[in-house]
């Protein structure tokens, strides 16, 4: 199994990028890893360690920043890292791929180069979210598609599932729509036409509408959205974690009562903090094109490199873009 990795996205690159591929690898002995690249500068940055020729580099001498009209920027600046490592995949050099450069290049150039599976109408972002109850919940789509149609949200769900059977081994995910009320007649007329063709697809658990309140409940392992209210609603809920901590880290300065209490819930603090940084869990998973793409945020650090990498790794395991439509041929 061999993993392209865009050395040069991201704000951190190529240094945190490098050492997450290096992680990856340590993690992993079986996997491979491609950087693509500037190779002499990733080659300092490895110290010549080569894991037995399970890390290799292939030059790419330009980048795409988030400036950069993404379309044109696939088209022309075919030398770039994230181009070259994109690729790689659609020649079947590699077998997924994995980039924290800029979002929109990411989408349309993995559209556009390794393609679509067939039956999908449209490719959509989904980030594994922890639940109160100790698993994950799929938020599909958070970003990819900010205009949709009532059944693309149908293909959401089916992407999403195979997603959570196929990483998470979750034999029957639940699906549930995210939406202002439970009730099947709340929404708009989206909404509605949503929730209707998502109650009569046979092949996926639809349970019924979500508010946004109950995403994290654990109660649904699929939340399917379009595009806007599913970023809207990550944002959301990554804001009211940091305002939470912020808030927390306030009071617990406060006084040296507070103080005293805060060392010794020290351990179960860490822990919740582990549980809801983005950079313990890689990066959301571009579901719908014929290999596994996984999008890590522009910020991570080696970390969450190292995990987005072990993601990739564990959705061709899966099989989880064979699983979307597997009565289709998608080769």
């Amino acid at each position: 199994m061999k993993i392209a990795v865009d050395g040069f996205g991201g704000d951190n690159a190529p240094q945190a990028v490098v050492q997450g591929a290096m992680d990856a690898l340590r993690a992993d002995p079986k996997l491979e890893i491609v950087l693509t690249g500037k190779v002499k500068d990733m080659r300092i940055l490895t110290g010549e360690e080569t894991f037995g020729g399970r890390l290799t580099m292939r030059e790419a001498d330009d980048v795409i920043s988030c400036e950069e009209v993404p379309t044109l920027a696939i088209r022309t600046k075919k030398t770039s890292s994230l181009v070259v490592a994109l690729d790689l995949v659609a020649n079947g050099e590699a077998d997924g791929v994995v980039s924290a450069g800029s979002t929109g290049a990411v989408l349309i150039g993995a559209t556009l180069k390794v393609g679509r599976i067939k039956g999908v109408e449209r490719p959509a972002l989904a980030p594994a979210l922890p639940t109160v109850k100790g698993g994950n919940v799929i938020l599909c789509d958070c970003g990819a598609n900010v205009d949709c149609k009532p059944s693309y949200l149908v293909g959401f769900a089916r992407m999403a599932s195979a997603y959570q059977k196929g990483v998470f081994g979750v034999k029957e995910p639940r699906v549930g729509l995210l939406n202002n009320g439970a009730e099947s007649t709340k929404g708009n007329a989206f909404s509605v036409e949503a929730y209707k063709l998502l109650s009569e697809c046979a092949d996926i658990h639809f349970v019924g509408n979500v508010e946004a309140r109950y995403i994290l409940s654990g109660d649904v392992d699929v939340v399917v959205a379009d595009g806007f209210d599913g970023n809207i609603a990550l944002k959301s809920a990554e804001g009211t974690a940091n305002a939470v901590f912020s808030m927390l880290k306030e009071e617990i300065m406060s006084s040296f009562r507070s103080k005293i209490g805060a060392l010794l819930l020290k351990p179960a603090f860490r822990n919740l903090k582990k549980k809801v940084d983005y950079n313990e869990h890689g990066g959301a998973a571009f579901l719908g094109v014929k290999k596994p793409v996984v999008k890590a945020h522009g910020s991570s650090k080696a970390k969450s490199i190292c995990g987005a990498i072990l993601q990739v790794r564990d959705m061709i395991r899966g099989n989880v873009c064979e699983m979307v439509y597997p009565e289709k041929e998608n080769g």
